[in-house]
């Protein structure tokens, strides 16, 4: 007779393995956000609003960091964008006026900090403030944030409306402007404000030329244009300096350009198309370069642009960054 096979060992249940990636609980429960004394300042901070005018209407900690700040109601005319925030959009103002009319009420605030001469400035509301002041709002109603530095992550902060290129680099060069009246720490400590080296340059490009076409340069900056260790004052001097050989390689490429075009070549991307033609990184994957070297070749190399020897097919084959502001 065979013998009983032996009973298998049920194993223990294999817990689940938390996916990779998968975001931790973190932060304040809901009941959490209002409890507990805010510091001091944030306490004057309400004070000095209700002395501005304003209400505050609650005090209270972000959920995710745990950061006091207040919401409150401020009389229209004390609030004002930031000194370096990007030109006002009609149409974007218009859309928004239609929308808050026809829906009969205004529910988006927008962040505030309290500026030293009594206003209150916001980086991330311009547009929702130019639609309430057009539809004769007489209060706002805003996140007011006690720390004024926050005011300065302007590229992050303003989600109301997509920056493109030109707004981002005049963004960030008109705050790197404010700042150096401020501040002389080095340039590249301000590199949470300002994200990238290159927006500098191309925004004192842009305040140079407002048709500039930024979108052909971009991709060639971002690997040769990088934070520099003089303090902010001085390192604007040196940006103004690189934007001026910018703008001379601009030049240049624009005679090529116009040497195409009296050849009979239409597409919105001949800029791109040379500056692709005379970009000494092109097939350099992850090689460094100085911004001096490799601008001045640009330079060279677009004065030597033989339009002549650009076949039709070459041309075909392009594509890039469109002239956005150059057309």
């Amino acid at each position: 007779m065979a013998e009983p096979k032996a009973a298998k060992k049920k194993s223990a249940p294999r817990r689940k393995k938390r996916p990779e990636g998968a975001p931790r609980s973190r932060g304040i429960t809901a009941d959490a956000l209002a409890s507990g004394a805010p510091p001091a300042a944030v306490t004057r901070l309400a004070e000095t609003i209700e002395a501005d005018g304003g209400s505050v209407l609650s005090v209270y900690r972000d959920p995710l960091g745990g950061n006091w700040q207040l919401f409150a109601g401020l009389p229209i005319d004390l609030v004002e964008p930031t000194p370096y925030q990007r030109d006002l959009s009609d149409a974007h103002v218009a859309k928004l006026c239609s929308a808050i009319d026809r829906l009969g009420r205004y529910l988006d605030p927008m962040v505030v900090v309290r500026s030293g001469d009594g206003h209150y400035w916001t980086p991330n509301g311009n547009h929702r403030l130019a639609a309430l002041r057009t539809l004769g709002a007489r209060a706002a109603v805003a996140i007011v944030v006690p720390e004024p530095e926050v005011a300065q992550r302007i590229l992050i902060l303003n989600t109301e409306k997509a920056h493109n290129l030109r707004e981002r680099a005049l963004e960030v060069a008109r705050l790197a402007e404010h700042l150096a009246q401020l501040d002389d720490r080095p340039e590249r400590e301000f590199e949470t404000e300002f994200e990238e080296a290159a927006l500098l340059t191309l925004g004192l490009c842009y305040m140079q030329n407002g048709r500039f076409a930024g979108g052909a340069y971009h991709p060639v900056l971002r690997r040769i244009d990088r934070f520099v260790t003089s303090s902010l004052p001085k390192a604007l001097e040196i940006r103004r300096e690189r934007a001026a050989m910018v703008l001379e390689l601009e030049d240049a490429v624009a005679e090529a350009v116009k040497g195409l075009k009296e050849r009979g070549f239409e597409s919105p991307y001949l800029r791109a198309f040379v500056v692709a033609r005379i970009n000494p990184l092109r097939f350099k994957r992850g090689a460094k370069a100085e911004f001096d070297e490799t601008i001045e070749k640009m330079t060279a190399s677009a004065r030597r642009f033989d339009a002549a020897r650009v076949k039709a097919d070459q041309v075909a084959r392009a594509s890039g960054p469109p002239e956005e502001s150059a057309s």
